[in-house]
């Protein structure tokens, strides 16, 4: 960066004048900013003092601690074409911390003639005191040497501390209250909780990357930590995939970076090192492509019965050669490996293509679990969603019924909501009473209301009108739970028709919204049903054994009944009483899960395809 020089020390033609050179350590924009400016101020004052015209002022934010700053090596070439008589600067350091500058200084010194001032000494040939300034240029080198030391031993003690050095990665914060040295790594009260949701979505296989980054920034919120000049913005893609690969998150840290050297660190982790390892199979870092990986509906779901590892998928392509009728594996083969037959001359060649899924044996490498086909595993699935299947004619029914306990629940807490304000009335009116009492004229002795019966009785009527004041002022509107519901019952009379007809990620996200803790052993897969889908797999069964067998014709009496709740066409044995069970039952578990939603009082993202 260069200054123009001030005019009252303007060089005339026939001078060369000086260059005037000041540096800060630092390139950072906000740190040591006085210290050009204070340098610069000095030195025209000591420029004037000594009557020295200023050719140029120069100044650059720069470490001198390695050759090649540019405008230091612009002002040398300068030197060197003889367009100054010198240089001031305000200490020898500020020009060079290592030899290869302090070299050139001393070579143009020795070439060139120049003089070198600083605020306390002058440097030339004539002067015969160069050996001072070897002996400057080696203190400014050598206190770059200790320092650099210092900090790596300081660096060293932190890390075998357990405290990672630098700069906290995302979700933390530097801690700036300790002593240096002692500096600790603290949690981010406002993105710590967000990274542990994103990590959650990865766990559950249904979410990508991507679509977490979408999530995080446009439905939460976040934002990056802002700093002075940077932070503040959304979540970029790289970030997200930088923290799902990064061991930090589970409480180990590599230093130095690529060192081959691994610390436990003191700080709080995000997660524990299983589910580091399975976002790891997630992400394809097992040596399979992470688009392959996600391709399988079911990785990244089910747990081996046996020796609790991922189960995860293998796919395979093989061909039964028409010549010899050998099966191989095709792929990266131009012809049979028996026969020798070439593929592209076969007549007819049977193509095969299976999926099998097995345990991983990350846990346990001698897991005698077998492998099972795809095929296979999405029977075992569709056998599940058959238990917690319903009817179109009981879902429309379901969501009819569900209508009218929502209208019920609305009229009860309508009349609720009049009955209390006429209570908080009523105590207006008996305040109101109570200081007419106390005020009128026939009560000035106290003898119809004494002081200490006002006292008490306001007491007691301002304490019940401030609990009547606390339910008039909650909303007493019904939230409508019967939504959610009602997507329950949609979900559960569709769920096997989209299983069937989905690709991958539509039988995954089905999959981990019914169930959980999801085993495999022996062929048989074991799925524990998320609520409210338990509901319905603990309330169908009775409901589907109370109807006895049944017969066609119709029930002459319960024709209405019959058709509304999905039976028209069908007659009972058990006649009335059968159909009166049956409704009974039916709206039980309506009534079931109706009070689950109104429980728990969350949306459930039940998807729709």
């Amino acid at each position: 960066m260069v200054i123009p020089s001030i005019p009252s020390l303007q060089p005339q033609p026939w001078q060369k004048g000086f260059f005037l050179y000041g540096r800060k350590s630092s390139e950072a924009e906000d740190r040591q900013v006085l210290s050009i400016e204070s340098q610069t101020e000095e030195l025209k004052k000591l420029a004037e003092r000594l009557n020295f015209p200023i050719r140029a002022i120069l100044s650059e934010a720069k470490s001198a601690k390695e050759p090649g700053r540019p405008v230091f090596n612009e002002m040398m070439h300068r030197i060197y074409s003889g367009e100054a008589d010198g240089i001031l600067c305000w200490k020898l350091d500020r020009l060079a911390r290592n030899p290869v500058d302090g070299g050139s200084v001393i070579w143009a010194i020795k070439q060139h003639g120049i003089e070198i001032v600083t605020a306390t000494q002058k440097f030339s040939q004539s002067d015969d005191n160069t050996i001072l300034m070897y002996v400057e240029f080696g203190m400014a080198q050598k206190y770059i040497d200790d320092l650099s030391r210092n900090v790596k031993r300081g660096l060293k003690t932190k890390v075998q501390k357990g405290w990672y050095p630098g700069v906290a990665p995302l979700g933390y914060l530097n801690d700036r209250y300790n002593e240096k040295g002692d500096k600790r790594l603290l949690k981010d009260p406002e993105r710590f909780p967000l990274l542990r949701r994103m990590w959650d979505l990865m766990l559950t296989g249904i979410h990508t990357p991507p679509q977490i980054v979408k999530i995080a920034n446009t439905q939460w919120g976040f934002r990056t930590r802002q700093t002075k000049r940077t932070g503040g913005k959304p979540m970029a893609r790289s970030i997200v995939y930088k923290m799902f690969k990064n061991p930090f998150y589970y409480g180990w840290f590599e230093y130095p970076k690529g060192g081959g050297q691994w610390y436990q660190g003191n700080h709080e982790s995000i997660i524990t090192r299983e589910e580091y390892d399975e976002v790891q199979t997630l992400l394809g870092r097992r040596g399979n492509s992470r688009g392959r990986t996600l391709n399988f509906p079911f990785t990244g779901l089910i747990r081996c019965g046996d020796c609790g590892a991922m189960i995860t998928a293998e796919e395979k392509h093989q061909l039964i050669c028409s010549s010899c009728r050998f099966k191989f594996a095709y792929r990266n083969k131009d012809r049979c490996p028996r026969c020798q037959t070439k593929i592209e001359t076969m007549k007819d060649p049977k193509f095969l293509h299976y999926i099998y899924y097995h345990c991983s044996k990350s846990k346990n490498p001698r897991c005698l679990q077998g492998s099972i086909t795809s095929k296979q595993l999405e029977g075992e699935v569709d056998a599940f969603l058959s238990r917690i299947s319903i009817s179109q004619r009981f879902k429309d029914w379901a969501i009819t019924y569900l209508q009218e306990l929502h209208e019920q629940e609305n009229k009860a807490d309508s009349h609720i909501a009049k009955t209390q304000q006429r209570a908080y009335d009523d105590c207006l009116q008996r305040l109101k009473n109570l200081l007419l009492l106390k005020t009128s004229p026939e009560n000035i002795d106290g003898f119809l209301l004494s002081d200490e019966e006002y006292s008490k009785q306001r007491y007691e009527l301002l304490h019940e009108k401030s609990r009547l004041e606390r339910f008039l002022h909650t909303d007493s509107s019904v939230p409508d739970w019967s939504q959610h519901a009602e997507r329950t019952f949609e979900f559960a009379s569709r769920a096997r028709g989209w299983f069937a007809e989905g690709g991958s990620q539509t039988k995954k996200e089905i999959l981990s919204t019914v169930g959980s803790n999801l085993t495999l052993r022996d062929k048989k897969l074991t799925i524990e049903a998320r609520n409210p889908f338990l509901i319905l797999e603990e309330s169908l069964p009775p409901l589907k054994d109370h109807i006895p067998t049944i017969e066609p014709g119709i029930l002459g009496g319960n024709i209405e009944r019959n058709e509304s709740l999905g039976l028209n066409g069908l007659t009972l044995r058990g006649g009335r009483d059968d159909v009166r069970t049956y409704e009974r039952k039916a709206k039980s578990l309506v009534k079931k899960i109706y009070a689950f939603f109104k429980k728990v009082k969350e949306h459930f993202s039940i998807p729709s395809f």
